[in-house]
């Protein structure tokens, strides 16, 4: 009995390294953006070639890979397809922005919000307070303005609906009607406006909504390069630095970039197989 339970988890230990060995080949096909050949795979994960045609013949077996009769070259399979989309349909942008956001809010000081697109707009879901001394409340559910708010530009200049454009032109006249101009002369400023914001990756607004209030949102894709949120950080005039290429620029680029990518976004990397 001793000598039987004491093999036990050995074999455990056996089956768990060689199911890790395999994967190792299915990160060099997902890396490899194309059909492969045996010895690029082989090389990529870092093993024989002999040793990676056994572990591709039971990855054949499953469906995780895939074999063209006239090329030799092996791709991914169709459940390795059904495997992707079934964990892309769970992924959930509020549940996995949660850490993105306290660590943010954690590292800038600076009380930060998620906002996703809803039926009237640009719309807060989340948010975090930093706890300063002055106190800078979102409300959830609270829709922003797409031409003055820094998280309704991040949309304007990375979203793209039909809907949002109609919403865009309504914004656009009101401006133009409130400050007596041309809607022609306001559409063009705020294109230019969204130009410049595109060329950075990341919006910005000071005091526009909230006077004394400086903002930066940066653009959260999924995994088809769709954008899908909005990360935005807020903080006093005097102590937001609103500078492009600040340090809270960089960290809400940082935290959106993080979020993306557990959405999925730029997850096939050839760079991970470093």
């Amino acid at each position: 009995m001793s000598e039987t339970s004491s093999a036990e988890p050995a074999k455990q230990r056996q089956s768990i390294q060689s199911i890790e060995v395999g994967t190792r080949l299915l990160r060099a096909l997902a890396a490899g953006r194309r059909a492969m050949m045996l010895r690029d795979i082989a090389r990529n994960a870092g093993m024989p070639a002999a040793k990676a045609h056994r572990y591709l013949v039971s990855f054949m077996r499953m469906g995780l890979v895939e074999q063209d009769a006239n090329t030799g070259r092996y791709d991914l399979g169709g459940f390795a397809l059904e495997l992707g989309l079934a964990s892309l349909a769970r992924l959930d942008p509020v549940r996995l922005a949660g850490p993105v956001l306290d660590d943010l809010c954690e590292r800038s000081g600076e009380t930060v919000a998620l906002a996703m697109w809803g039926n009237h707009g640009a719309t807060c879901v989340r948010w975090v307070e930093a706890g300063g001394p002055v106190t800078i409340t979102l409300r959830t559910g609270v829709v922003l303005p797409l031409t003055s708010s820094a998280t309704g530009l991040a949309f304007s200049a990375f979203y793209r609906s039909p809907y949002l454009k109609k919403m865009l032109d309504a914004e656009v006249r009101a401006t133009a009607e409130a400050r007596n101009a041309q809607p022609e002369a306001v559409l063009a400023a705020l294109m230019a406006q969204l130009d410049e914001i595109r060329g950075h990756g990341i919006s910005r607004a000071s005091g526009s909504v909230t006077p004394g209030i400086n903002g930066f949102s940066a653009p959260v894709f999924d995994h088809s390069g769709r954008m899908v949120a909005a990360i935005t950080s807020l903080g006093i005039i005097g102590n937001f630095d609103i500078d492009w290429e600040s340090p809270i620029a960089q960290s809400t680029r940082e935290a959106a970039a993080t979020l993306s990518r557990r959405l999925g976004h730029g997850s096939v990397d050839a760079d991970s197989m470093a």
